[in-house]
């Protein structure tokens, strides 16, 4: 006999009072009954009515919006975006609050999860404690920095390109995204129809004029003719392989950062703020003190970045491995470090083929690992290669802090951690850890 269908909750609102921030761009609440709910749209300590978005009868916790704000918080601002609210575009999280607020919002979920997932407190993982604002970024209340230079847009039925709402397949129509850099907005995306295409990505690089887009037909759909109001290149995404292929322009945009132009093909990997790369490479090298004839590894290298920073300080005796497991990657990173001999760029999973590599010991090791983490395989393997320091690059604190109780385990402590706010308006942070080898007994 089947057991009957739990009852939805959506819909039905709770006065709560807002707890503290939690991962993922919203609050904890309870209820009076103690039914635990996620609260997006409000800020700690305000009473606010929470309206179920998703969730049933007996569930852990329920996802809510606040839909009407009883008690405001002092760091609550009207949201500079026409489009920002419950129910509306998902892209951000925090337009709310006011800009220095979600600085200490990202700085509580870093030290919850840190503390919670690892074991440390902000002093043991070498961290000050604050988000660090990208240069240009102090805005004040009521502005919004404009630093996504990669904005996917979805498509309606009608043609029109829009935001996907929170956790939804559904569209919100915008003719502007105020996150979005320059580069992007200034090619009109939003001021044209999209007949049978399905998705418009956006890419305008940092320190070349150039632009790009990716267009996803819907199945069977056929692509339009593209004039927007800036030179762009073009190219789609193949419905039998899921692979981009250009239609015209260059099948990459080129990037600047860290002294060296990087050709990025393909729609791949790039850091998405402009000044993201040159911060994330300065704390890096600060971190590790490269020295000449130093051997170090660039894991998940994506197009060469790190590598080719480390390449500059080891000097002609020094060698850097870097792996990545995108093909196109390896084609940019292998160009765009063909000046340098002594690179080597290896195509494939980091935990396959480090094994492999026969290397056993090595003074440096950099790692900038997808959302998920590096995980315990890959962690014990570096320890096991004994480097000087690690700088581990994180854009997930709760990935991060997983690897660093693996990274104890093996006899790995932090020293310095830095975070910056590379994704202003969003619950996403950046982090970067430099990790040393403990004190016997430590």
């Amino acid at each position: 006999m089947q057991a009957e269908p739990k009852k939805s909750l959506v819909g039905e609102e709770y006065e709560v009072e807002v707890g503290p921030v939690a991962h993922g761009g919203h609050c904890v609440a309870r209820t009076d009954e103690g039914q635990v709910l996620f609260v997006r749209h409000a800020l700690p300590g305000e009473r606010v009515i929470a309206r179920v978005t998703d969730g049933e009868e007996g569930a852990r916790f329920l996802r809510t919006d606040a839909v009407s704000i009883l008690e405001a918080s002092k760091d609550r601002v009207e949201a500079p975006c026409p489009f920002s609210g419950p129910g509306r575009c998902g892209g951000c999280d925090w337009q709310h609050a006011a800009p220095g607020a979600q600085r200490r919002l990202k700085s509580s979920v870093i030290a919850e999860q840190l503390e919670r997932l690892a074991g440390l407190s902000p002093e043991e993982a070498g961290w000050d404690g604050t988000v660090e604002p990208a240069p240009g970024d102090k805005v004040a209340k009521g502005e919004v920095p404009a630093w996504r230079t990669r904005v996917q847009y979805a498509v309606d039925a009608d043609g029109h390109a829009g935001l996907r709402k929170h956790r939804s397949h559904d569209i919100e129509p915008v003719t502007h995204c105020m996150i979005a850099a320059p580069g992007v907005s200034e090619l009109g995306i939003e001021q044209r129809e999209w007949p049978q295409i399905a998705t418009v990505e956006a890419i305008a690089a940092t320190g070349s004029h150039d632009r790009q887009v990716i267009l996803t037909p819907r199945p069977g759909g056929r692509l339009p003719i593209v004039e927007l109001d800036k030179p762009v290149s073009v190219m789609r995404v193949g419905e039998k392989d899921g692979g981009v292929h250009r239609v015209h322009g260059r099948p990459f945009v080129r990037e600047r950062a860290a002294g060296r132009t990087w050709r990025v093909g393909n729609g791949g990997f790039w850091q998405v703020h402009p000044k993201a790369a040159d911060l994330l490479v300065e704390a890096v090298m600060q971190g590790l003190m490269p020295k000449k004839g130093d051997m170090a590894l660039d894991l998940y290298c994506g197009v060469g970045l790190f590598a080719g920073a480390l390449a500059e300080r080891v000097g002609d005796k020094g060698a850097v491995l870097g792996i990545e497991s995108g093909k196109r990657a390896v084609e940019d990173a292998r160009h765009n470090l063909e000046d340098l001999d002594r690179v080597r760029i290896e195509h494939g999973k980091v935990d396959q083929i480090l094994p492999r590599t026969g290397i056993t010991d090595v003074d440096l090791v950099v790692l900038d690992p997808p959302r998920a983490g590096a995980g315990k395989k890959t962690v014990t393997h570096l320890a096991s290669l004994t480097p000087r320091r690690i700088a581990y690059v994180a854009c997930d604190p709760a990935a991060l802090a997983r690897d660093l109780k693996y990274f104890a385990e093996a006899g790995y402590a932090p020293r310095r951690m830095r975070a910056f706010d590379l994704f202003p308006m969003t619950h996403h942070v950046e982090c970067v850890v430099v990790l040393e080898r403990a004190a016997k007994g430590a």
